[in-house]
């Protein structure tokens, strides 16, 4: 069974936030693979890279550390629309 895609053929639905938001925080993608290392994920710049690029899909584990890294929730990540994390 093929694994699902966007309508538009794409494998994950954060390709573009994630740029984003590393932009925002003025991070390449060498220092967000760090930065995601320090906190014990394994994932190095070639991951982000190919999440980037649609190249890869993305896991529950990558969401929660990117969730962590750059403060915004799982809603942002996915459809762009910020919750309320109180």
């Amino acid at each position: 069974m093929p694994k699902p895609k966007t309508k538009t053929g794409e494998k994950n639905l954060i390709s573009k936030r994630l740029i984003e938001l590393r932009q925002q925080h003025n991070m390449s993608q060498r220092l967000l693979a760090y930065q995601l290392q320090l906190k014990g994920y394994d994932m190095d710049k070639n991951v982000i890279t190919r999440i980037e690029t649609n190249k890869r899909y993305v896991t529950d584990l990558e969401l929660k550390a990117f969730t962590e890294i750059f403060n915004v929730s799982y809603d942002y990540l996915i459809d762009g629309k910020e919750t309320d994390q109180s």
